[in-house]
């Protein structure tokens, strides 16, 4: 075969056709593609709708949208700070002055007052001050013209009170006051009345438009009401609180500052006239007053307070006194007035007798002063209980003719006689012993007076206490040199004429009268009241003289104050009637009745002194009308004390001598 010849095929073996694809919708084979062919494309199947990809929006128009919102907030609100701050400030301030913080005071409890017992003589029960707010009862507030008018009768009926003065105090002409007191001191059951009559006003007024809370206004302080237990008793010594808290006499005056305590105060929201629980408060508590424990002791002060109200009103008398002091410390036992007052009502209380009596009238003693001058003779040496004295029906002195209370032959009589007779011509002639002259007698008489506490304060310090008047010496009268030896020409009050016994009881030695026993402060711890002051006046021996002396005046037969005489009990005592000064006119009219004394003689514990001043029924003397009053008061307050008997004769000095 030449190589030009075309070559022949010879056919090979058949292939076998290529599968047919089943994706492909037309059937076709697929051709395998080769080296270097392209990639066939093969066509997309259809989506379903859930099969399709999310295609997120442009979030700028929805941030456009909020931020046009805010905008417009914003402006909203800054509209309103403009009309609030700009615009209606003047009309917001006015209503929030409504609707502020209000101040008010809580009062202290004040201190109570007890006898040497602890038994309650002055307490302090809860009460409230009833107040308002003016500026809630105007036209613009309340919406009706009358508000005070229906606010005041409401109130007055509740409170006791005139309705005219109440609308008075709701519609001041200071249109800006803020606080009025319509009613000091009531008690809870008034406070609980307002309080319901203001709930049934905010009840109606919700579902009636006609109906308006005048009482919107109306508040309440907390407060103390005084009371006084046992009415009348003690009164002149525990004196009376007056409308504003303070004490008005007695010891709530003299202690005021210790039984007052220390106020406190609240601060809280209102809102309407009321407050506003959900705003926060603020509080200075109130600090308590302290307790004052005195030394008097209430059934003493009973027994005598009823024996001298039962005497004044047996004798018709002005007023009487009766003051029982412990001979050894000076502490005041009892001190009763007659006529006095119930500290508890006021108003139906006799002005004259809101007072101490005992510690402000001042008065001429009389005879119960002529141991005085007996002490002065006694320590002088210038006589004995045993001296001898002529005492004639009547004596010459000065420009004046002095006599004895009754008509007498001339007596003859001892020192001792001297004072159980109550001679007044005996006493002039005993004292002039005490100088070479009658000027130097006066100046003698005149030191031991002072130093018995005549003519100065008795120590307690109480308000309205009188110190009595003693002049000098070189300004005595002529008749004053020889009345003041037996109680003329000189005043006192009873408490100076008790410490005088009390001296001689004592030993000589006195010791300045006390009432407070001692204090108790808010930690519940008593405080012992400072120890007295102690002055020795005379020398034991005198005393014990003296008391022997004025034995005589309650045992002898001849003395003058035997109505007094205790069984069981030596008693030493002395009576007394002098000229009574009218406080009216200044002249001499009537009598000051009066016995003083202590027991057991031999070893004093108590010294009771009484005195009635201007007696018209009945005898005016004192060892008649109060001879038995010291004995009544002085028996009471031996038991109560539980004082022995007592255990020694008595000394049954002689009281005459046969010339």
């Amino acid at each position: 075969m030449s190589d030009r010849e075309p070559r022949r095929r010879v056919p090979g073996p058949a292939k076998p056709p290529r599968p047919r694809d089943p994706r492909d919708p037309r059937g076709a084979v697929r051709r395998q593609p080769g080296p270097g062919a392209r990639p066939v494309r093969r066509p997309s199947a259809a989506r379903s709708p859930a099969q399709r990809p999310l295609r997120l929006g442009s979030p700028r128009p929805r941030l456009r949208m909020v931020g046009l919102a805010l905008t417009l907030v914003m402006l909203v609100f800054v509209g309103r700070l403009l009309q609030v701050q700009a615009v209606d400030a003047s009309a917001y301030a006015a209503k929030a002055e409504l609707n502020r913080y209000v101040v008010h005071t809580l009062a202290a409890e004040r201190g109570g007052i007890t006898d040497r017992n602890g038994v309650a003589l002055a307490i302090s029960e809860d009460a409230y001050d009833i107040t308002a707010d003016p500026t809630m009862f105007t036209s613009k507030q309340l919406k009706v013209d009358d508000g005070p008018e229906q606010a005041a009768a409401l109130l007055a009926p509740i409170l006791g009170k005139n309705q005219a003065a109440l609308v008075k105090l709701l519609r001041p002409q200071n249109r800006d006051l803020r606080y009025v007191r319509l009613a000091t001191r009531q008690t809870p059951q008034v406070w609980k009345q307002i309080k319901d009559l203001k709930a049934a006003l905010i009840t109606k007024a919700a579902t009636d438009n006609n109906t308006v809370n005048v009482l919107a206004g109306v508040f309440a302080d907390p407060s103390s009401q005084r009371v006084y237990p046992n009415g009348d008793l003690a009164a002149g010594i525990l004196g009376w609180v007056n409308a504003d808290g303070k004490g008005g006499g007695g010891i709530e005056q003299k202690l005021d500052k210790e039984l007052s305590g220390k106020d406190g105060k609240i601060r809280y929201a209102q809102s309407g006239g009321r407050e506003v629980p959900t705003v926060a408060s603020t509080e200075t508590p109130a600090v308590p007053g302290t307790d004052v424990e005195l030394t008097i002791d209430r059934d003493i002060q009973w027994a005598a307070q009823n024996a001298i109200t039962d005497q004044v009103k047996k004798s018709k008398a002005d007023r009487g006194y009766v003051v029982v002091q412990d001979t050894r410390t000076g502490q005041i036992l009892a001190m009763a007035n007659s006529p006095g007052f119930d500290p508890n009502d006021l108003s139906a209380a006799d002005a004259e007798a809101m007072g101490n009596a005992a510690l402000q009238d001042a008065y001429e003693p009389g005879s119960t002063a002529k141991v005085m001058s007996m002490a002065a003779v006694l320590e002088r040496n210038v006589a004995t209980p045993l001296t001898h004295v002529v005492v004639p029906n009547r004596l010459h002195r000065g420009d004046r003719l002095f006599k004895d209370d009754v008509d007498h032959d001339t007596w003859y009589l001892t020192l001792n006689g001297v004072l159980a007779k109550s001679s007044n011509i005996g006493t002039i002639l005993a004292a002039g012993q005490l100088g070479r002259t009658q000027e130097q007698a006066n100046q003698v008489l005149y030191s031991y007076l002072r130093r018995f506490g005549i003519g100065s304060y008795s120590g307690l310090g109480f308000p309205g206490e009188t110190k009595g008047i003693l002049a000098a010496p070189d300004k005595w009268s002529t008749s004053q040199q020889y009345t003041i030896p037996f109680g003329q020409g000189f005043s006192i009050n009873a408490m100076q004429a008790a410490s005088v016994y009390s001296t001689i009881a004592n030993g000589g030695v006195r010791v300045d009268p006390t009432l407070i026993r001692g204090t108790k402060g808010a930690d519940g711890r008593f405080t012992p009241a400072a120890q007295p002051r102690k002055t020795r006046v005379v020398s034991a021996k005198t005393a014990r003289t003296l008391a022997e002396m004025l034995e005589s005046v309650v045992d002898d037969e001849q003395g003058t104050g035997a109505k007094a005489a205790i069984p069981g009990y030596n008693v030493a005592g002395k009576t007394g009637t002098a000229n009574r000064v009218d406080p009216a006119t200044g002249r001499y009219r009537g009598y000051t009745s009066s016995f003083a004394g202590f027991a057991p003689a031999d070893k004093p514990r108590i010294t009771v002194y009484c005195a009635i001043q201007n007696a018209t029924a009945g005898s005016y003397f004192g060892g008649q009308i109060c001879g038995p009053i010291y004995k009544q008061v002085m028996e009471f307050a031996l038991k109560t004390l539980q004082i022995p008997p007592t255990g020694a004769r008595a000394a049954n000095l002689p009281v005459d001598y046969k010339p």
